[in-house]
């Protein structure tokens, strides 16, 4: 009966039940536990089995570049961060009340290394999330005109919990470019958080959009629920003396 019930296991795909069943039912003979005990335990190793591949999934579908947390950055070279700050928006209750987080300073100062964080902090938590650069998200936004398929491309976007949209600086847009960029934070505005990485301030993006009515409503919308951190200082990517 062992053998046929191993057998069925890996039939259904019981990974975290099979890679449990002998350490468990071994326990259970010298321990003399109940059999109900031996079914809680193994569905217990199940769904944690279930949860731990659900979280892989997850990372690698966020596209993150770098594996960085909060832990790992470096705060005491970046003295314009509040640590204490930073480490409250990790209990994602920006993400409950939909509040957008815009991290704005010169290169290297570690805007991007606080949007990994939180955003790998997101997926841990049962999030799904997604990592884009800039010009990459603008180029399959354009690309999505040519084939039709910019509103299957938009519902997908609006739909992750947490949207990282890197390097919004000094990019090549058309006013397609831009129309498309502003209709996916107009669906996910009131929504979902998004957070949003750039080395201009506001004021800037008049020029890198060339319309003042699209940035007036992009502001508006991003603006509305939002946290702004400024972040200055020397390049955190400069080698230590």
């Amino acid at each position: 009966m062992q053998n046929e019930i191993l057998t069925l296991l890996q039939t259904l795909r019981f990974k975290g039940m099979l890679n449990a069943f002998d350490k468990t039912m071994k326990t259970a003979d010298t321990e003399g536990k109940p059999p109900l005990w031996v079914i809680f335990e193994l569905l217990r190793a199940e769904y944690s089995h279930q949860q731990e591949r659900s979280m892989a999934n997850r990372l690698t579908q966020a596209k993150l570049p770098w594996n960085w947390t909060l832990e790992t950055f470096p705060f005491d070279r970046q003295p314009t961060l509040n640590k204490q700050n930073i480490h409250a928006l990790s209990s994602l209750e920006f993400m409950q009340r939909t509040q957008n987080i815009i991290l704005i300073g010169p290169p290297g100062t570690g805007k991007t290394g606080i949007a990994i964080g939180l955003l790998r902090e997101a997926i841990v938590n049962g999030f799904r999330g997604r990592f884009y650069n800039a010009q990459t998200l603008i180029d399959e936004l354009y690309a999505s005109l040519a084939d039709r398929t910019t509103t299957k491309l938009l519902n997908k976007l609006a739909r992750y919990d947490l949207l990282v949209i890197d390097e919004l600086s000094y990019l090549s847009l058309k006013l397609e470019h831009s129309n498309a960029f502003f209709k996916l934070l107009d669906q996910r505005y009131g929504r979902k958080s998004t957070i949003i990485t750039s080395n201009l301030d506001y004021a800037d993006w008049y020029q890198l959009f060339q319309s003042k009515s699209l940035v007036d409503a992009m502001l508006d919308r991003l603006r509305h629920h939002c946290i702004t951190i400024h972040l200055k200082g020397a390049s955190l990517r400069t080698p230590d003396k």
